[in-house]
């Protein structure tokens, strides 16, 4: 029989949030929401993009996270934007939680950056050229904070049940799978949404990242282009197979963003596609 929506796994993944409804990944009742900037641009522009968020999520009973990065490490070009400085943004973004009583998710690239970040962030994660990286996993594990592993472009989602056991063999199970394309020749990805259940099959809860799907790598030679139009396109078909969690980045002005901006979602557009997915998901869950 086919299944029209994941079904509760035996082990959740649960993060506590003073005074507020722990968030839960796993049990198939309810989906959580990463979203933010792509990286820490200014004070004031994370502040926007966290105000509209935590509104809209807020309204449609929507379990959110902040998404921000405080360094990119992986930028195509070494001209490219990379932040303002780590200390300042981890700072600013300590503060931005808890004036707008939010969660974190932010990225790490070094083992060295692993301590400072476990101080600020309640997700730490991994990306996905760096998956197979067993130091870096396994510090970022043994903090005992969630871990978000983005499935690597050039890996088959049966693979990434290795990834898993390296963090629960340093004592944490607290792990999230994401699905964020895989490589197709050049400057393309491709998504298989049965990856969403193959990796799903490992007993932890998966994440679609819709937003980097789309994205064109190296498309503009010192940078990467991406395919905006179809972010929602495959946000909906990921709802529809069933997640425990989905990845939108988003910008009140993509055209002029300093990092992936060709793969961010318009803020503006974020409340009418928040809406549409939170049919899909109770339109199945009923």
């Amino acid at each position: 029989m086919t299944q029209k929506i994941l079904s509760p796994l035996s082990q959740t993944v649960t993060l506590e949030i003073d005074g507020q409804k722990p968030i839960v990944w796993g049990k198939a009742d309810q989906w959580v929401l990463f979203a933010g900037p792509d990286i820490f641009e200014s004070d004031s522009l994370v502040r926007e993009v966290a105000a509209e968020l935590k509104s809209v999520t807020s309204d449609l009973g929507i379990p959110w996270i902040l998404k921000c990065s405080f360094d990119k490490a992986n930028r195509q070009s070494a001209k490219s934007f990379r932040g303002v400085g780590v200390s300042q943004t981890l700072r600013s973004l300590q503060k931005i939680k808890e004036d707008y009583k939010c969660a974190l998710v932010t990225d790490v690239h070094d083992v060295e950056q692993v301590k400072m970040v476990a101080e600020v962030t309640d997700v730490m994660q991994i990306p996905a050229f760096l998956c197979r990286q067993t130091d870096l996993v396994q510090t970022a594990a043994a903090t005992g904070k969630i871990l978000h592993i983005k499935k690597g472009q050039f890996m088959a989602p049966w693979d990434m049940g290795s990834i898993v056991e390296k963090a629960k063999a340093v004592g944490n199970s607290k792990v999230l799978l994401c699905e964020r394309g895989s490589s197709f020749g050049y400057n393309r990805l491709i998504n298989d949404m049965t990856s969403l259940v193959e990796m799903r099959k490992f007993g932890v809860p998966v994440v679609m990242d819709a937003t980097h799907s789309v994205q064109l790598p190296g498309g503009k030679g010192e940078s990467s282009d991406g395919r905006r139009e179809m972010i929602a396109v495959l946000a909906r078909a990921a709802m529809a197979v069933g997640i425990d969690g989905l990845f939108l980045e988003t910008h009140p002005d993509p055209d002029k963003a300093l990092c992936d901006g060709p793969n961010s979602l318009h803020l503006k557009d974020m409340r009418d596609l928040l809406s549409r997915l939170q049919k899909i998901w109770l339109a199945l869950k009923n």
